[in-house]
């Protein structure tokens, strides 16, 4: 898995980045999303390096990368810290501008980072998203039911801690059954890999301090953004064409209030576009990376 690649482990000023890189080319970082590490990649990356610099990165407090101190109001898990960490990964390897795609959390980090560093993303891929306060806003029912794991994860410590220490393979199956449409996409290897990861309690901390950063400082961060601020560079969105996602948003009208230059279409897969649909993912992705 993800041969070719090398492992590394890069000090940012606020902890330390883990992942892998490989390829030559012009650079492309890609961000994972719950409940994944970036090993969510793999079936992807090997085509994208032929072209490109391939950097796979796990967020802040995931994987293999560091889970420093929180604070009473999540400010070290809001998607501005965690793109902070990956814009300064990128130019600890020389990269001053680059590509970026994120799935899920990491769409969620991608886009922050191309509002907050317009002169560092050159383009923007974004999978089966759409931004936090749009979600939030138009959240009912059929939110507050299917995308339940926005309210678990953001409850009062220590509750959704300590009850996935006691099964954390449960909740990783879980997400890669329910919210796939192919259980097969995801080999015991891989999903032994991701229930590893959240079986770490400061892994666990981390990730639900994300989720209630994203419920407060995110969700503000956009609320002011919304109609002030606008993306500059090309933007590609990728979604899951059975998902929630499509279900509930006219993605592309979505994004369009938020980007100047917006392309995108649906696939047939689920949630996880990459594993699901990597030869359809990573031909959409090589095409509009090159420009």
């Amino acid at each position: 898995m993800l041969d070719g690649f090398t492992e590394f482990d890069v000090a940012v000023s606020a902890t330390t980045i883990h992942g892998r890189r490989g390829g030559s080319g012009p650079p492309l970082l890609l961000l994972h999303g719950f409940p994944e590490t970036h090993l969510m990649w793999h079936r992807v990356a090997p085509a994208l390096a032929r072209e490109h610099t391939v950097v796979l990165a796990d967020l802040r407090g995931n994987g293999g990368s560091g889970a420093p101190p929180s604070s009473p109001d999540h400010a070290p898990y809001s998607m501005q810290a965690l793109a902070n960490d990956q814009v300064e990964l990128m130019q600890a390897f020389g990269f001053e501008r680059f590509g970026v795609a994120g799935h899920d959390r990491g769409a969620r980090c991608a886009y922050r980072m191309a509002l907050d560093h317009p002169a560092v993303v050159d383009r923007l891929a974004l999978l089966d998203v759409v931004p936090t306060g749009d979600a939030f806003d138009s959240a009912g029912m059929d939110f507050a039911l299917g995308f339940w794991v926005w309210s678990f994860l953001a409850a009062p410590y220590p509750v959704p801690e300590r009850l996935i220490e006691g099964a954390p393979a449960v909740l990783v199956d879980y997400a890669l059954d329910h919210w796939g449409e192919d259980p097969a996409a995801f080999p015991p290897d891989v999903r032994a890999a991701y229930a590893e990861h959240l079986s770490r309690p400061a892994t666990i901390h981390a990730i639900c301090e994300q989720y209630r950063a994203a419920a407060t400082l995110d969700y503000a961060a956009d609320s002011r953004d919304r109609g002030t601020r606008r993306i500059e560079c090309a933007v590609l969105v990728l979604w899951s064409a059975g998902g929630a996602v499509a279900a509930w948003y006219d993605v592309l009208d979505v994004w369009r209030q938020w980007a100047r230059d917006v392309q995108g279409r649906s696939i047939a897969a689920g949630h996880f576009l990459p594993e699901e649909a990597p030869g359809e993912v990573g031909a959409a992705l090589r095409a509009f990376f090159a420009g």
